[in-house]
């Protein structure tokens, strides 16, 4: 029951944990913006080489 309670201290003395925990959370944020961007740009993509496929068709 000793052992418990020393280990269960040193847990809460330990910094290092919630560390990681943080980066890890900003570290998703910034996925999570980068998949918005990706995808709210994407479409503007995707119909620029739309519009340019279709002029090319005319042409020929």
């Amino acid at each position: 029951m000793l052992a418990i309670r020393i280990f269960g201290r040193k847990l809460r003395s330990d910094k290092r944990g919630a560390t990681v925990i943080e980066y890890g959370l900003i570290a998703a944020l910034i996925i999570i913006a980068i998949m918005g961007a990706m995808k709210a740009l994407g479409g503007g993509a995707n119909g620029m080489w739309g519009k340019l496929d279709n002029k090319v068709e005319e042409v020929m």
